[in-house]
């Protein structure tokens, strides 16, 4: 399993990239849901649609990342209901991501689109390449977090400004859940079971949901991962 390589921050110079990856530790995981993002559309189970991407391509590459750091569920998701994932990236274990190598535009647009607002600008990334972070407002995916690298390119994020002991964690909707666990086994290839134990043992749905009951929302096999 490939983990991004860390740079000591007084060895970060910034370059502006052509392509990053775009690691997501929530639904986009899920191919299906990532298009949305891509070229627009409502992902099954959402209650709300996106605009898409300037440049709605796929993505080149794809790949599952463990990235440093902890995955915990908190507040309201106004797409899904429930709680909705966030990552501490200063937190404890390892949280599962995929990568998915885009353009830096298309980066721009998808992180737009869940700050909530509209697409169609390129994000200044000088400050999360040199620094390893950027708080860009107060939202809860407003905060830009650089992982590391990946052959050369650089492994970028977004998540909340706040740790995660800062928030009371809320147990994430069954439909998130179905989505996550879907994610997982098309990008990691994991077993039900593996999926079931380490969404169950995540801050906010740990006491809420067993690893039995996430484990039978597990649909059929039916999306083989985009390798590299």
């Amino acid at each position: 399993m490939t983990t991004p390589r860390r740079l000591p921050p007084q060895q970060r110079e910034f370059s502006a990239p052509r392509q990053v990856w775009y690691a997501s530790f929530g639904s986009n995981m899920h191919r299906s849901r990532l298009e949305c993002y891509l070229s627009g559309g409502r992902p099954s189970g959402g209650r709300r649609a996106q605009p898409g991407c300037r440049d709605p391509r796929p993505p080149e590459r794809a790949l599952p990342l463990m990235l440093p750091g902890e995955l915990y569920f908190a507040l309201e998701s106004s797409l899904w209901t429930g709680g909705t994932a966030f990552y501490d990236p200063a937190g404890e274990g390892r949280t599962a991501a995929q990568a998915w190598l885009v353009t830096a535009g298309q980066f721009s647009d998808i992180a737009a689109q869940e700050m909530h607002r509209a697409p169609g600008e390129d994000l200044d990334l000088r400050e999360v390449l040199t620094s390893g972070r950027d708080e860009r407002g107060t939202g809860r995916y407003e905060t830009l977090v650089c992982a590391g690298t990946v052959d050369g390119c650089p492994v970028l994020t977004f998540t909340a400004p706040w740790r995660r002991g800062d928030v009371e964690g809320n147990a994430p909707a069954e439909s998130y859940l179905r989505h996550l666990a879907s994610g997982l086994a098309a990008s990691h290839g994991w077993s039900g079971e593996r999926i079931a134990d380490y969404l169950a043992t995540r801050p906010g749905a740990a006491g809420h949901w067993s690893a039995e009951e996430i484990e039978a929302l597990l649909p059929a096999p039916s999306e083989a991962p985009l390798r590299n």
